[in-house]
């Protein structure tokens, strides 16, 4: 047995969910993204999916959700794609393999925005995943209050709401605070 406190990680694995609401005991996962970098944030691999549910079952969740009310226009085209999706268990096995792939042994990091809502729902629709995972994780949500309140320093960054796209932004606006700090 590994002891994870001496385990020093050599990547990341920058995952977001897209899911129909925030519990995960009521809501389902609609898309995921995932990505694997080293400490420089080189991509080394990606992932993206989405999970086939039925229409109706996300459309119940999304009325119940404000968020989703505010979706862009192109929602009717995310559910047509959504429908084409793969299986919850499908998924869970690509990104296995993803993890196995890239990190082997290392049990993998989770790093992202607000990475411990997206956890929650690992743990609950992915437990095969999530036993892959170190406990410990890297969240720039936890960059973004230090920068806030102790710099006044904010990063810019769009409400995409699609799972790539956001890795995206969270990379960068990770870089954007270590930038910073280099200086001071």
């Amino acid at each position: 047995m590994q002891d994870l406190k001496r385990v020093k990680p050599t990547k990341l694995l920058w995952v977001d969910l897209e899911m129909t609401g925030l519990e995960p005991t009521k809501d389902v996962i609609l898309e995921v993204a995932a990505e694997v970098t080293d400490f420089t944030f080189k991509t080394l691999a990606s992932y993206e999916g989405r999970v086939r549910h039925k229409r109706e079952v996300v459309l119940d969740r999304m009325q119940k959700n404000n968020f989703w009310k505010e979706f862009p226009d192109n929602r009717d085209e995310f559910l047509h794609k959504l429908e084409h999706g793969k299986s919850l268990h499908e998924v869970e096995k690509e990104l296995i393999a993803l993890v196995e792939a890239e990190f082997g042994r290392e049990p993998a990091v989770l790093a992202g925005n607000s990475i411990h809502n997206d956890r929650n729902f690992i743990k609950h629709w992915w437990p095969a995943l999530d036993l892959r995972l170190h406990y410990r994780m890297l969240d720039v949500s936890s960059f973004k209050v230090l920068m806030q309140g102790k710099y006044g320093n904010e990063f810019e960054k769009k409400d995409v709401h699609r799972a790539f796209d956001d890795i995206q932004a969270s990379i960068a606006e990770l870089q954007f605070y270590l930038e910073y700090l280099s200086k001071k």
